[in-house]
């Protein structure tokens, strides 16, 4: 993901970020500082790029698409601040840089996860500037977020993950872990853009199937990159999956077949592209650098 287009919608995000942190300094300045210390570290900003994609891919117009967009970093940032905590999987490296728990203290850290989360539905819930996003498709994309991010969806997963950690598990419980856990988010990224671009029940119906099988994909890359990625180039720790005997799918089907997997679901996601009429190149550009990162 290095063409202009892809640089210039994460320079959009960025000031969105930026224009959201500035309009709340009433927040304690050292829960302020936490919060934007981890969602402005870097990243690949994929769930973003995503909304803002899918937003274009139907119609939509940018600016309806970017407060979501900030909104969905800061909900996976939140996710990332409390997966790295010691009750968690206890990491003390994240985008290169120390853990937020590591910098700013457990309590804190806590804290700015709880932040950064109400945080985001309160700007998805806000008229976007310069827009006309309806009121009712803005409603619609706070219920499906908060059922993705919450106890039926990366929080649930969250808990299987821990529940499991250490034990066999099949690929069907496998599946079910990584779709709530990570691919659930992925998945409610591509909706919401979706939705606030206008796009019908068909162009909806596609762009789900999309999101659900580039979000398991991502994660069974992510499986595949804790294994034999470069710790300096994913600007954290690697092969603390095996660790914790934690249930991935290098483990249970081997790091090649492992591969395949998460390639013909990004054919998968590819495909049901096909059916719709709008211009999705960067949908396309998006999938393919799934299955190609490093990082």
């Amino acid at each position: 993901m290095t063409t202009s287009h892809f640089e210039e919608m994460r320079r959009d995000v960025e000031r969105e970020l930026n224009r959201i942190f500035d309009l709340r300094r009433d927040v304690p300045r050292t829960l302020l500082e936490s919060m934007k210390y981890s969602v402005m570290a870097g990243g690949k900003r994929l769930r973003p790029l995503l909304v803002i994609a899918s937003a274009e891919a139907v119609g939509g117009e940018r600016s309806a698409a970017l407060p979501t967009a900030a909104a969905m970093e800061m909900i996976h940032t939140y996710t990332l601040i409390h997966d790295d905590l010691p009750a968690m999987d206890d990491d003390d490296l994240r985008r290169g840089l120390p853990t937020n728990h590591k910098k700013f203290g457990e309590a804190t850290a806590i804290l700015a996860g709880d932040g950064l989360l109400t945080l985001a539905f309160e700007v998805m819930a806000e008229p976007p500037a310069g827009s006309d996003a309806g009121v009712d498709a803005r409603i619609r994309v706070v219920q499906i977020v908060a059922g993705a991010v919450g106890a039926v969806g990366t929080v649930g997963g969250q808990q299987l993950d821990v529940e499991h950690e250490g034990r066999d598990v099949d690929l069907e419980t496998l599946e079910k872990i990584h779709r709530l856990k990570t691919g659930t988010m992925i998945s409610v990224a591509v909706q919401s853009g979706a939705l606030l671009g206008g796009a019908g029940e068909a162009e909806l119906f596609a762009l789900t199937i999309y999101g659900d099988k580039l979000g398991l994909a991502f994660q069974v890359f992510d499986d595949v990159l804790d294994v034999e990625g470069d710790a300096k180039t994913m600007g954290k720790n690697v092969g603390g999956d095996a660790r914790k005997k934690k249930a991935t799918y290098p483990a249970l089907m081997g790091l090649e077949e492992s591969k395949k997997f998460g390639n013909r679901l990004v054919d998968g996601a590819l495909e049901a592209l096909s059916t719709m009429r709008g211009e999705t190149k960067h949908l396309k550009e998006l999938a393919l650098y799934v299955a190609r990162r490093n990082n």
